[in-house]
């Protein structure tokens, strides 16, 4: 035992003199062939700085988590407040945790009277789970119906209801008892019925490249899930948090009603967390027949929630919501090149489409030379995202438009 600690004591030497480069390609677990490597070291605002010290502008806000920018000074204190007091202390809905609670009524309090319960979760993907886990038993059915083209994380059930046979297909089987329909179409509507727990949206598709709900479709799947008795799952987790100029999106579109609200990313403010809302009386579901009906072990985290609560706090009592409609067309109206097919946005959740998906990673690898980064889309590659932090000033939007521009041109 005293040999393999000694051997332990000098991997661990080696480990940390080594580079994080040699680390990363050695023994983090790889998600794509070719990862874009960029070794960042530090964050602040709309910035990322590499470990060259050069900067970039994070024209995406680790997808559309960083709303109120990285590191804002009040979620950083909010940060540094809650770990002087504690940090895990039990599984998820037997102590209570100030920051924990007054996070929940803090969401309540912005949301329709019905949706007053939270259940806190790691990730947008685990919130998609909970949701469905309700849905079923609330209503004693078992059908879910999902989108075309939709995208709800990553795991097995939110897998089963992502609209992409791509990303499905290695993985199946997957759950039973899900019925695709197509997004915008009221005529699909018809096949929500008593036999259906849930609908599962997206207020806005974003991974399809941002398609917009047409007016009256959302009041439409509401309407048709109160018809049936089904259960309307609004997943607002990349469109919520003020991306798209109101707090949720679904607040731009009346008659909307849904029954459990997904939120995530920009929640946190940069920490990981989640949660689903319903009504009081739905998540009771999950105290009995079984008790513990859905656990997490770290769900609802109180630096987490500190951090949440910080975050939320910027965005309802500042004016970033009233100036993402603003800013993004102020970006949109600049970008001006006969290689854009098109542009289609949801506020500061912006889709620069080209022809070919090749052509627009040219440009994607000519923006991180230039220090501005973006992406493509899941199920669209030929657009670029464009989603920075609600803080974004005029004059990063101007370096942001003059690099994209320049490129094209190029």
């Amino acid at each position: 035992m005293y040999t393999n600690h000694i051997i332990y004591q000098r991997n661990f030497v080696g480990i940390m003199q080594a580079t994080p480069r040699r680390l990363f390609f050695e023994y983090q677990a790889p998600t794509s062939d070719l990862p874009l490597g960029l070794e960042i070291v530090k964050a602040e605002g709309v910035y990322l700085y590499d470990a060259s010290g050069k900067a970039y502008i994070d024209a995406i806000s680790g997808i559309s988590v960083s709303n109120v920018g990285h590191r804002h000074p009040a979620v950083v204190a909010a940060i540094k407040q809650q770990c002087d007091k504690y940090l895990h202390t039990m599984v998820y809905g037997e102590y209570i945790q100030q920051p924990t609670v007054q996070l929940a009524k803090a969401l309540c309090d912005l949301l329709p009277l019905h949706l007053n319960s939270v259940y806190f979760t790691n990730s947008g993907a685990e919130a998609t789970e909970g949701a469905m886990k309700l849905a079923k038993r609330a209503t004693g059915r078992s059908e879910i119906i999902a989108m075309h083209g939709a995208y709800h994380g990553s795991t097995q059930g939110a897998l089963s209801v992502i609209g992409n046979e791509c990303m499905k297909e290695a993985y199946r089987p997957l759950l039973p008892n899900i019925t695709t329909i197509t997004y915008n179409s009221f005529d699909d509507l018809k096949k929500i019925s008593n036999k259906t727990a849930a609908v599962i949206v997206e207020a806005v598709q974003a991974e399809t490249g941002v398609i917009c709900p047409t007016i009256g479709y959302l009041k439409a799947i509401s309407a048709r899930c109160k018809e049936v008795g089904a259960l309307l799952i609004l997943d607002e987790i990349q469109s919520g948090m003020g991306r798209t100029g109101t707090l949720f999106h679904f607040e731009q579109h009346p008659g909307c009603q849904p029954d459990i609200l997904l939120t995530a990313k920009g929640l946190g403010g940069g920490l990981p967390i989640g949660a689903f809302i319903a009504s009081n009386y739905l998540m009771q579901q999950f105290a009995h027949k079984p008790m513990l009906g859905h656990i997490t072990t770290f769900g609802g985290n109180a630096v987490c929630c500190a951090a949440a609560l910080a975050a939320l706090s910027i965005i309802t009592q500042s004016n970033l919501m009233q100036q993402v409609f603003a800013k993004s067309q102020y970006l949109i109206q600049r970008l001006v090149s006969k290689k854009i097919k098109s542009i289609r946005s949801a506020g500061l959740l912006i889709a620069v489409e080209f022809e070919t998906f090749e052509q627009n990673k040219f440009y994607i690898d000519a923006l991180i030379e230039k220090g501005i980064i973006t992406d493509w889309f899941l199920f669209n590659a030929h657009c670029m995202r464009i989603a920075p932090p609600l803080t974004i000033t005029y004059s990063e939007l101007d370096c942001i438009i003059a690099k994209i521009n320049e490129v094209l041109h190029d």
